[in-house]
């Protein structure tokens, strides 16, 4: 029988000086549990971040022997144009480099790029040295970003501060930028959160290479969430959005309208969670990643074939993995 193999291409492990929160090591013992082969795509914001060949090798080396063929990463994109070359040629030279992350969009760690005139060179700067693999977009607009709204006693105010439009209005700007430079590659959007967002890719595809991602958390849950007395717990970047909102996105997985399932895996510590002035956003989805894919899914209807589409099929061809 042909191995089962699923992907997640969206996992925060935290090794460096946040080790206490995730760690390549245990991440692979997470996924023992579901008896298939499972292959986990690291993302930059680390502390030290993920920029160019020396913070490979460091990362390389904490992956464990025999997980050594289940590890790909991708680098993060500054608005430095000699970081952005390194980085291009660090992803020719290493097969576990599956492409670029680009944060258009406060999040956690400080590898924010926000000025749209930024954003628009580095797109620049890629076509410029012929790159033509993936950018992945973390897609939340500052303009329409107001902290000052979110009030940590009231959970529900972080989806408040930032509203779907923030989403949008980002994902419309990173296409825009894409056919102004003549970018060649593949756009990526991570964790879209609302219909709207997956319908203005999906009429995109007509013009450019497109895709985007659903986390669990974004399909299983709503704002209501975020009222309850431990709301903080779910907390994320972008935020959960009303129950419509999750009833559309659905609609768009079973029309086959969303590429990937990335869990977006990002652990913090309770305390930091329910006991800070600023508590940090993420959710530990690889924990509910194996019933989200195997029972949550099918129950919802989807398909068989769909489901290996969007957790193994279609991210190897987009991201030209060698496994």
């Amino acid at each position: 029988m042909k191995q089962v193999i699923r992907i997640d291409p969206h996992v925060h492990c935290r090794d460096g000086k946040q080790a206490y929160k995730e760690t390549i090591a245990h991440v692979f013992e997470l996924v023992k549990e579901e008896n298939v082969r499972v292959i986990i795509i690291e993302m930059p914001n680390t502390d030290p971040p993920i920029l160019i060949e020396e913070d490979i090798w460091r990362r390389l080396k904490l992956v464990p022997p025999e997980n050594e063929d289940n590890y790909f990463l991708w680098l993060g994109l500054t608005a430095n144009v000699e970081q952005i070359k390194k980085a291009v040629c660090a992803y020719y030279e290493y097969r576990q480099v599956v492409g670029f992350k680009l944060y258009a969009g406060r999040s956690t760690g400080d590898l924010a790029v926000v000025k749209e005139k930024d954003q628009e060179m580095i797109y620049a700067t890629l076509t410029s040295l012929e790159y033509e693999g993936p950018i992945a977009v973390h897609c939340e607009k500052e303009a329409f970003i107001n902290e000052m709204l979110f009030n940590p006693l009231q959970p529900y105010t972080h989806s408040l501060a930032r509203p779907k439009v923030a989403e949008i209005a980002s994902i419309q700007d990173q296409i825009r930028f894409v056919k102004k430079t003549g970018f060649k590659g593949t756009l990526h959007i991570c964790h879209v959160s609302c219909s709207e967002s997956v319908e203005l890719i999906d009429a995109a595809r007509k013009d450019i290479k497109i895709t985007c991602g659903v986390t669990p958390h974004h399909i299983l849950w709503d704002g209501r969430e975020l009222n309850t007395s431990e709301g903080l717990l779910y907390k994320t970047n972008p935020p959960l959005r009303d129950r419509i909102e999750v009833l559309g996105l659905i609609e768009c997985l079973k029309a086959g309208k969303i590429d990937w399932i990335e869990t977006d895996h990002a652990p913090h510590s309770i305390g930091e969670k329910l006991h800070s002035n600023n508590p940090p956003s993420g959710y530990p989805s690889l924990y509910i990643y194996k019933e989200f894919v195997e029972v949550f899914l099918p129950d919802l209807g989807v398909n068989r074939d769909l489901i290996k589409k969007m957790t193994c099929d279609n991210i190897i061809r987009t991201l030209k993995l060698e496994l």
